[in-house]
């Protein structure tokens, strides 16, 4: 129990702290020097030139002359990251970043693609190539890195590029396919998922170990004063076997372990504070909270005894690593008194993220669509809040946001997230700091990317390989070829999300009739249905398409009770004609172009939807003033009380009349982008934490 001897030392030594004069960071006149720190989050890098250190597989022959260590398109295209054109994107960031004179940089988590050394080892090797050029970075981990608090050589990607365009297994030397000696597994230790002790050895200098060039920093172990800092002191109290902590399955253990607790154990935390510049500190938050829910008492160390952290974030923050909050307080309390610039970041979002669209997006779509089941519960934005912080940039959603929390005491907290450098919406942040107490927030797109369709040719060969193929399951593999006509990354990503939208989310998010509806409904077609008023059934619709009759959609056998039965033609037609007619005349009142409504394929419609839930209002200009105009007629085109549809499970009932499941679902739906693409501030605002206020500045986006 000595680390919690240790742990209760600091809190004391925090409280005292908290009362103390100000360090030698302070300027004479008690305020701050102007400082902007940019924070680039989920960069998930993966080393597209990286060697795997196996003779039998290099990865795909170049023009170059190089070998490209690459995940296939189609992987891409089916996962909510790129995996490859991110290599490219950090580059760009960092250059318009260092040019922009802003040379702090951090990162909130998830800088690798699963913490491999291939990964972490490119990953790495670009931050130095920066640091000669005069940046420092500041990393917190997030659950991609760590994947789990211990390595595990088990693990490795099935969807490597071949040589030839098919795919092929790249695992850890301990793999099970490995220890048979599968013909078709290339093994290498390169695709280890490293645990906390190997990222801290590996990416020590950048933050997680304290540099002779920083003013200040601790962790929320450190035993010190603040007023007799060393550098050296520092470094011995930074060793892992000194930041860690006791958790068990249902709580944190130690000073705070109740009776009843079960698996208890102790993990690294590796949270840190860093005054890099006099007045300026930056809290890297360790938020990854792995419970050891399957721990084996046997095999403490075993990366199997834990569930992952994707889904705990801040939630389990306030109960799980309760000591860690403490000293959040601790730092919040004593930046305020010696007048210190306070920014915090971790990989996890502290309040809604959805643009408090969570519960509206959790009665619309299947169970757990959009992983709301990571949004922070309000008490968790109330605990955070609590602790007197006043910023916190967030990651791990790769959606462009902000909200604020004021906490029953009073405490006013903003939540700003930081876009994802590998999705639609590539973005990153810079945080420039006005006074003590304004800070300026900048979004900056990552529309243009030098090389960003280098590997383009890779993937033309991965797309003759899997037309021509015979193979099952590489038909399932097939992907539109017109994304490698995109003419910049900001037209690759805005594909990318396209195809993800059709591959995946479609299934995995919309229910069945839902999805029948948004798959093939133009948005002319959208704005008529939201006038029908008829009593054709689905069944009697889906009679009248296997007639040969022109319907707008065709229900799938899937999301019937029954079987199709025979509908009355002329009735279908003449109720549709009013429908039309309506949507026509709303149309025209509002100044929109009915004609032009039909070009909106439903292709389009749902990659906007789904590009909106992940940029926000940022994806508004890319859609442009006509097509807002037209979403913002449909927003306002259902009738004022609408009923939902009889189901058993995702089944209509055959006697549902065609126009309900849609006028009562997409009302619903279109209230949603409405909500996700008019929320707070989030392009380029500032923040006045005086008067607790979100103000635009200057930004010129689109609103609904």
């Amino acid at each position: 129990m000595q680390v919690w001897k240790l742990g209760m030392v600091a809190g004391a030594a925090a409280l005292v702290l908290a009362g103390c004069g100000g360090s030698d960071g302070d300027r004479a006149d008690g305020g701050t020097n102007s400082q902007a720190v940019a924070f680039m989050a989920d960069v998930h890098f993966q080393d597209v030139y990286g060697d795997l250190k196996n003779s039998s597989f290099k990865g795909v022959p170049t023009a170059n002359g190089m070998f490209a260590t690459i995940r296939t398109m189609y992987a891409q295209l089916t996962s909510t990251r790129l995996f490859n054109e991110n290599y490219f994107a950090f580059r760009a960031a960092l250059d318009d970043s260092l040019a922009k004179g802003v040379k702090l940089v951090a990162f909130p988590g998830d800088f690798s693609d699963d913490g491999q050394p291939l990964n972490v080892n490119g990953f790495r090797a670009v931050l130095a190539e920066y640091e000669k050029k005069g940046m420092r970075f500041f990393i917190a981990p997030g659950n991609h890195d760590p994947v789990a608090p211990y390595d595990d050589d088990e693990k490795g990607k099935d969807d490597f590029m071949a040589a030839n365009g098919s795919t092929v297994k790249v695992y850890a030397k301990n793999y099970q396919g490995c220890l048979n000696a599968e013909a078709n597994v290339v093994c290498t230790d390169q695709l280890m998922e490293q645990g906390y002790a190997s990222l801290l050895r590996d990416l020590a200098p950048y933050g997680l170990m304290p540099n002779e060039k920083d003013v200040y920093w601790e962790t929320p172990y450190s035993t010190y004063a603040q007023d007799k800092y060393s550098y050296a002191e520092a470094a011995r109290q930074a060793q892992l076997g000194q930041r860690s902590y006791e958790i068990c399955k249902e709580g944190e253990g130690g000073r705070f372990k109740q009776a009843g607790y079960t698996n208890c154990t102790s993990i690294a935390d590796v949270s840190y504070l860093v005054e890099p510049v006099k007045g300026l500190w930056l809290l890297s938050v360790d938020a990854n909270v792995f419970v050891p829910d399957k721990l084996d008492p046997a095999k403490p160390n075993s990366p199997k005894g834990f569930t992952g952290a994707g889904n705990a974030g801040w939630n389990k923050m306030t109960t799980h690593k309760k000591s860690v909050m403490a000293w959040i307080e601790s730092v919040s309390a004593r930046a305020k008194a010696q007048g210190k610039q306070l920014v915090a970041f971790s990989h996890y979002p502290t309040m809604d993220f959805y643009a408090n669209q969570t519960d509206a997006i959790k009665a619309a779509f299947k169970p757990g669509a959009f992983q709301t089941a990571r949004v922070p519960e309000q008490a968790t934005a109330e605990a955070v809040a609590a602790t007197g912080l006043p910023l916190h940039i967030g990651g791990h959603m790769h959606f462009n946001g902000t909200n604020d929390y004021l906490s029953k005491s009073g405490k006013y907290l903003v939540n700003v997230q930081s876009p994802s450098l590998a999705v639609y919406g590539a973005a990153y942040k810079i945080v420039r700091f006005d006074t003590p107490r304004k800070v300026d927030v900048q979004t900056v797109a990552l529309n243009n990317v030098p090389r960003f369709n280098e590997l383009f040719p890779l993937y033309e060969m991965e797309w003759k390989y899997v037309e021509g193929s015979s193979k099952p399951e590489d038909a399932k593999r097939r992907w539109d070829k017109a994304i490698l006509s995109s003419t910049s990354y900001g037209d690759f990503t805005s594909r990318y999300f396209g195809e993800l939208s059709r591959l995946r989310f479609l299934d995995e998010y919309w229910a069945c009739d839902m999805k029948d509806l948004v798959s093939q409904l133009n948005l002319q077609q959208m704005l008529t249905m939201a006038q029908l008023d008829t009593k054709v059934t689905y069944a009697q619709l889906a009679g009248l398409a296997a007639q040969g009759v022109a319907v707008p959609f065709k229900p799938s056998a899937g999301c019937l009770q029954g079987s199709p039965v025979a509908g009355n033609a002329a009735q279908w037609a003449a109720d549709w004609s009013v429908a039309e007619n309506a949507a026509r005349a709303k149309a025209q009142a509002a100044g929109v172009d009915f004609n032009a409504l039909a070009k909106v394929s439903a292709y389009t419609f749902y990659g906007d939807f789904h590009r909106t839930v992940y940029a926000g209002g940022l994806s508004l200009n890319d859609m442009g003033k006509q097509r807002v105009e037209q979403y913002r007629l449909l927003m306002s085109a259902f009738p004022a009380l609408t009923s939902a549809p009889q189901k058993t499970g995702d089944k209509l009932a055959d006697s549902t009349p065609v126009g309900q499941p849609f006028q009562y679902s997409f009302k619903q739906v279109f209230s949603i982008l409405k909500g996700l693409g008019s929320g707070k501030p989030s392009d380029h605002f500032s923040v006045d934490f005086d008067a607790r206020t979100l103000r635009a500045e200057g930004s010129d986006s689109l609103k609904f």
